[in-house]
């Protein structure tokens, strides 16, 4: 089943080069995205809570899914993981783990906790914008999101 609306991705990073390879390679491969960018667990959550400057939805839309990093300042992926799983208004957003890590230690928390996909980063462009198109395919076409 297609979906032709516009997929709104909350990514959580805090290494600004791989915040913009990352947005640069999902633009490319998303048909119709919306990426916003956040540095950790901590902005986030104010994000998902609309606190602060987050208030607008307009300008700050639901995300439809969330790429989180587990290795950010402030508050961690893993940290933010357990906050959003565990919340009724946030519990049902898609949560990616998009990490270095490929400790089987870090894979079996963060499914414990809800995630609901694992990736490692790819280290190279081509890399991301294939991670970027098999997301497209399968969470922008395949499934079914809640509103």
């Amino acid at each position: 089943m297609k979906n032709e609306k516009i997929m709104n991705i909350l990514v959580a990073e805090d290494d600004i080069d791989d915040r913009l390879l990352i947005t640069k390679a999902f633009k490319e491969s998303f048909d119709k995205a919306n990426l916003i960018c956040v540095e950790n667990g901590e902005i986030l959550l104010s994000y998902l809570r609309r606190e602060g400057k987050y208030q607008d939805q307009n300008k700050y839309p639901v995300p439809n899914l969330i790429l989180l990093d587990l290795n950010m300042p402030k508050k961690d992926g893993r940290e933010a993981l357990v906050e959003i799983k565990s919340d009724e208004n946030f519990k049902t957003i898609p949560v990616i783990i998009f990490t270095t890590s490929q400790l089987e230690d870090d894979i079996k928390a963060t499914y414990t906790s809800g995630t609901n996909s694992y990736i490692t980063k790819p280290g190279t462009f081509d890399g991301l914008l294939s991670v970027g198109k098999e997301l497209q395919t399968y969470w922008g076409k395949t499934v079914l999101l809640p509103n």
